[in-house]
Parts: C-alpha cells; structure tokens; sequence
C-alpha cells in the first residue's frame, strides 16, 4: 500500500509514535490542500469570466476611443488640411498626454515613500525616452517636409 505520494506506506503497527505522529499530520495537510484546491478552483472559474469579460470591455474601450479619434479627424479635415489637421490631433495629445503623465508624477511625489521613488524612475526613463524621440521625430518631419 502506497501513501498519497506514491511512496510504500509503512505499517502503522510497527511504526513508532513519532512517525505515525508524521503520518497523521501528513495525512491531514494533504486533505487540507485537497479542500483548498478544490476551493479555489471553484472560486477562480467566475474570476476568470469575469477577468475575461473585464479585458473584453478595454478592447472595447481601445476601439471606441480609436473611432473617436477618427471621428475629430475627420472633422478637423473638414476645415484643415490633412496634414495640419493629423498634426493639430496629434499635438492635443501629446499634450494631454504630458499633462496628466505630470499630474500623476505629483501625485506620486505628493504620497511619499516607495511612490515617490517610483515618480523619480519614471521621469528619469521619460526624459532619456524622450531625448532620443524628440530628435528622430524632428529629423522626420523635416525629411516628410522636405519632400
């Protein structure tokens, strides 16, 4: 006879106390873990939907925000040139983007501790980011100007 680990299980009668005393706490833990597992897989099954659901709804979201954006393109060709009109779109954004990125660094700032440090990084990595983005993107607007 085995014991739930696939190792001979040795005869109580001649084991000594100690060791039957092993094997009673063995045998419980292992039906503990049985409980546990089986509870949290029952548990997880509708986190998982809802997980899933949960992504679903910021595809959706990614969607619907591109449309939108397609949307004030299109009516800012309305009355711009597409060139002007993709680069006034893409300035707001950037701004907006900087602006809150800020907004969000102050707060951080603001909490202290380890989220302070965390602001610090971030802005460090932005501006190195930054320093070498800002001057490829000028280098092609120049060529795409050029032309």
């Amino acid at each position: 006879m085995s014991d739930g680990t696939g190792q001979p299980r040795r005869d109580r009668r001649t084991a000594g106390p100690s060791e039957r005393l092993a094997e009673d706490v063995a045998d419980v833990v292992r039906e503990e873990v049985r409980a546990i597992r089986g509870q949290v897989t029952e548990a997880a099954r509708p986190a998982g939907l809802g997980v899933a659901l949960l992504a679903a709804a910021g595809g959706c979201l990614v969607l619907g925000a591109g449309a939108a954006s397609t949307t004030v393109l299109r009516m800012l060709e309305a009355f711009l040139p597409r060139r002007l009109a993709v680069a006034g779109l893409t300035a707001g954004y950037l701004v907006t983007a900087v602006m809150l990125g800020r907004a969000g660094l102050a707060q951080l700032r603001v909490a202290g501790g380890p989220s302070a440090r965390l602001a610090d990084e971030v802005r460090d990595v932005v501006s190195a980011t930054a320093g070498r983005v800002v001057p490829a993107g000028a280098d092609a607007a120049r060529d795409e100007l050029g032309r």
